[in-house]
């Protein structure tokens, strides 16, 4: 059953879900959910993807930066808005933000992506690259929301982009009946919280995992704690799913330990391969920390056979010189190349 202490603590409801789905709806894709036949022949049960890499921004990021944005009074629209992000939420804020004609600064560690950099100027974003990881990037976040009034948007740990995010959970519940099990890439959480909350309030038997990388992983290792902790933030083909989660994280720490029944970790190799294998059998693009369902899928780490099983798909801003050479075989070890 849903955990009501769960919902109630972390103040996020089905209602601002669906209310979420109705204000963003003009504005973002509803992304396909499609066979997978290679993927559901290797683990024995039925698997479809929720390709949200088709987004416009490339991510799904999009849905819950667009709420946001949406939500704000006219005041604070006329302050502007500032984030810290690995990228996608980044680009998700800067985008919509440019759309409602609001300024937006976006604050990123050195270990961000020269591809997501360049995709936040296109739309507009001011970016300030900060320290070497998304926590000192979020420091400075904090800095202009004091001493220039920004409105700041979390990339994950903020109501308005947990209830976006879960508007992919809405969708899958609409779009395929059979569907009892649910595989998140997991970050800061509000992906899989969002999902989670609006999957387990319309199936509460469906089964959530969330799946994050081995170096860094924050939520993982804050659920294993009891409480939200440090992590030291590594190089990963991962990217998008780095940085902490926030000592005084409010929502998403909650919503995943009490809504999600399994969280697990995939290695570099295994996210290579998972890579390989969507744009083999798919010809998908993705990037890493979007593959991570499927790594976990394909090294029987989830058990998904007899089972319907969506996987979420995250994101596609990927360096593509470095897809090219997973792609084709390479060993890319990225923590050995920043040396």
């Amino acid at each position: 059953m849903l955990n009501l202490r769960a919902m109630t603590d972390a103040h996020i409801s089905i209602a601002d879900i669906e209310a979420a789905q109705a204000k963003i709806r003009p504005h973002v894709l509803r992304a396909p959910l499609v066979p997978a036949f290679p993927l559901s022949d290797a683990v024995g049960g039925e698997v479809r993807l929720k390709l949200e890499m088709l987004q416009a921004t490339g991510a799904f990021k999009l849905r819950g930066a667009t709420n946001a944005i949406l939500s704000l009074s006219d005041a604070d629209r006329a302050r502007g808005v500032v984030t810290c992000s690995t990228g996608n939420h980044g680009r998700g804020v800067a985008y919509a933000a440019h759309l409602q004609g609001v300024r937006a600064v976006i604050c990123m560690s050195e270990l961000v992506p020269q591809v997501k950099i360049d995709g936040i100027k296109r739309f507009g974003g001011e970016v300030r690259i900060i320290g070497k990881s998304q926590d000192e990037a979020e420091v400075e976040a904090m800095r202009l929301m004091r001493d220039e009034g920004l409105i700041y948007i979390s990339p994950f740990d903020h109501e308005h982009v947990v209830a976006g995010q879960g508007t992919i959970g809405l969708e899958l519940v609409e779009d395929w009946a059979e569907m009892d099990m649910v595989v998140v890439p997991l970050s800061g959480g509000g992906l899989l919280a969002g999902i989670a909350a609006a999957v387990k309030a319309k199936r509460p038997s469906a089964r959530m995992i969330g799946v994050t990388m081995e170096r860094g992983p924050a939520m993982y290792d804050s659920l294993r704690a009891g409480k939200p902790v440090e992590v030291v933030e590594e190089p990963t083909l991962a990217d998008s799913l780095g940085g902490g989660i926030g000592l005084d994280n409010a929502h998403t720490f909650a919503m995943v330990r009490d809504l999600v029944d399994e969280t697990v970790l995939v290695s570099e190799t295994e996210i290579a391969a998972a890579m390989r294998a969507l744009y083999r059998d798919q010809q998908i693009v993705c990037e890493g920390g979007a593959a991570v369902g499927v790594a976990a899928l394909l090294t029987g780490k989830i058990d998904a056979k007899d089972r319907h099983t969506a996987v979420i798909v995250s994101g596609r801003n990927v360096d593509m010189d470095i897809f090219t050479r997973i792609v084709n075989g390479e060993d890319v070890d990225l923590a050995k190349e920043r040396r």
